[in-house]
């Protein structure tokens, strides 16, 4: 569908992305907008950065790239169902992070164990 995006990011389990969030070792990306998290929560811990905003929020080179993303830890990606996260973990490599993971959706996550919170 969207093969011009290259190179594809895999898949990483939710479960493992669970186990390394709550362990502090990576970085939750939530690339929903903000009335898909107002109906469903986000995932506990996630930071908000709609698609449309990745590149303003997530790029080193940006003035307002956020501070989470300076240690280098590995990050994972997540939306409703893996489309949207798959392009937002290509962006992210293409701007230089070098370990992106896409989970899948918000079900993948809640799924695996994945604790939620209100928005």
């Amino acid at each position: 569908m969207l093969s011009f995006l290259k190179p594809s990011a895999a898949r990483f389990s939710a479960a493992e992305a669970v186990a390394k969030v709550e362990a502090g070792e990576m970085v939750l990306i939530d690339v929903r907008d903000r009335t898909e998290l107002a109906a469903s929560g986000r995932a506990a811990g996630a930071l908000h950065v709609p698609l449309m905003m990745l590149k303003m929020k997530c790029d080193p080179s940006s003035p307002e790239c956020l501070a989470e993303l300076s240690e280098g830890k590995p990050l994972a990606v997540y939306c409703a169902s893996g489309g949207r996260s798959q392009m937002a973990a290509q962006m992210l490599n293409a701007m230089g992070h070098r370990e992106v993971h896409n989970i899948g959706g918000f079900y993948d996550w809640h799924a695996a164990g994945g604790a939620v919170e209100s928005v």
